[in-house]
């Protein structure tokens, strides 16, 4: 689905939309270079695959310590224990296009999940304090060369929350088209066209914001993609990764061979080179008034890898810094060659970025659980909960510096001898305290 397009008729459709059609463009834009398809490559300028990683780096630090618990209700209890595992691959979707929408539903009495990314979600209005209160998402379904949308409208206002319904059917890629019957596709032909509904307070989902300030439609409450300030940075990572790989193309080792040396075969209308890989040999021309010219010579250029690497280093160093990222995240860490307090304020922005995504998901995944429970509630089902979740802070820890400073700590005797080996050998600190040794000794 060609998005800017869609957000263009669907804005016409509705007669309303939050946000420009550049903040489309660029939706449209960071979902093509996380597909490795950006405008800028092609058969000559590759895709480096340097936006994929950047969002799913992010997402596997946003999610790596992630722990989480759901009580109460069962049917709950169970579409959560479903989600939690596969959560991570959905960030990163949610950090490559800007945005991401957790939206739980009832089928069949049982409660599961949509996870519906930002080149399918249009936003439609907020409300003064800038919470979302319409949007409209997309689903498409294509039966040769006809394509069928189906808009499913959320409005809340006044405390009633009304969902629509509305099909259309279209020729072409990025139109809606004519507007026809629900019952037109068997996939949707028991929806209702229109419901209404009370007893929530908001939208029946999550939504998940990459937290940074949108630079492109300032007045926006959207999030933007990990790596919206880095775009052109990434056009010329492309462009050096390229260059990169075109230097080893063009110097791989030949041998120049005159054509005279060489038995042509009249029948298949080509030379005989000798044995060995025939893209070894380069046939060419010499003429017999030739001085100093031999009729074999070997091609063997030097590589320039150390330029290369060093050259290529350092733009993805500019990207890391552009996506809040720590040096040697997505670059070769061994050689940062940074100060000691570049590379420490590089981790502490890291650290912030990430703490600044698990607190946007953690709203969203709760907004999900008041969803998901106003759902089940309708459906006559127990909707009680409570949930529990743990980030942890292994993104910013040091195991072995952490270690050093609870050494110095027993030394100076700020810590207790069974404190420490409470925590290091995974015992309560009654058990640690009846296993010390009978010495005094530091434990190491």
């Amino acid at each position: 689905m060609r998005y800017n397009a869609m957000f263009v008729a669907v804005a016409k459709e509705l007669g309303e939309h939050y946000y420009s059609s550049a903040t489309a463009r660029a939706i449209e834009l960071w979902s093509r270079m996380y597909r490795g398809h950006a405008p800028w490559n092609s058969s000559n300028t590759k895709s480096s695959g340097v936006a994929s990683s950047i969002a799913s780096e992010a997402a596997r630090l946003i999610t790596i310590e992630l722990k989480g618990e759901l009580t109460g209700s069962e049917a709950l209890s169970a579409e959560f224990d479903k989600l939690l595992p596969k959560l991570r691959r959905f960030v990163e979707y949610g950090t490559a296009k800007g945005s991401l929408v957790i939206k739980p539903i009832v089928v069949d009495g049982a409660i599961t999940t949509q996870f519906i990314q930002a080149d399918r979600f249009f936003p439609l209005r907020w409300d003064s304090s800038g919470n979302l209160i319409r949007c409209a998402f997309a689903d498409q379904l294509r039966d040769g060369n006809t394509i069928y949308t189906l808009l499913e409208i959320h409005s809340f206002e006044n405390g009633v929350l009304t969902v629509q319904n509305r099909l259309y059917r279209s020729g072409y890629d990025g139109l809606l088209g004519k507007r026809v019957p629900l019952s037109a596709v068997d996939k949707w032909a028991k929806l209702d066209d229109e419901g209404k509904f009370t007893g929530i307070d908001r939208l029946p989902f999550g939504l998940f914001n990459c937290p940074i300030a949108n630079n492109i439609d300032e007045d926006s409450p959207m999030g933007v993609s990990v790596y919206s300030r880095a775009v052109e940075l990434i056009c010329e990572a492309d462009k050096r990764y390229s260059g990169e790989s075109w230097e080893y193309e063009s110097k791989e080792t030949a041998v120049h061979i005159g054509s005279s040396m060489l038995r042509y075969d009249k029948e298949q209308d080509k030379y005989i080179y000798p044995g060995g890989r025939n893209e070894l040999y380069r046939a060419v021309e010499i003429d017999s008034g030739a001085v100093d010219k031999p009729c074999l010579e070997v091609y063997s250029p030097e590589i320039r890898h150390e330029a290369y690497k060093s050259g290529w280093n350092e733009q993805l160093r500019r990207i890391e810094f552009a996506c809040n990222l720590a040096y040697g995240t997505i670059s070769d860490p061994n050689s940062v060659d940074r100060t000691a307090t570049e590379i420490e304020a590089s981790k502490q922005r890291s650290y912030t970025f990430i703490c600044d995504c698990q607190k946007a998901l953690e709203t969203a995944l709760y907004e999900w659980a008041e969803g998901a429970a106003f759902w089940l509630a309708l459906s006559g089902q127990n909707s009680a909960y409570d949930m529990k979740l743990e980030w942890g802070d292994g993104i910013l820890a040091n195991p072995d510096a952490e270690r050093d400073e609870d050494r110095k700590d027993l030394a100076n005797g700020t810590l207790r001898p069974e404190e420490y080996r409470a925590k290091y050998r995974n015992e309560t600190v009654e058990e640690a305290l009846k296993n010390l040794p009978q010495s005094s000794e530091v434990m190491q």
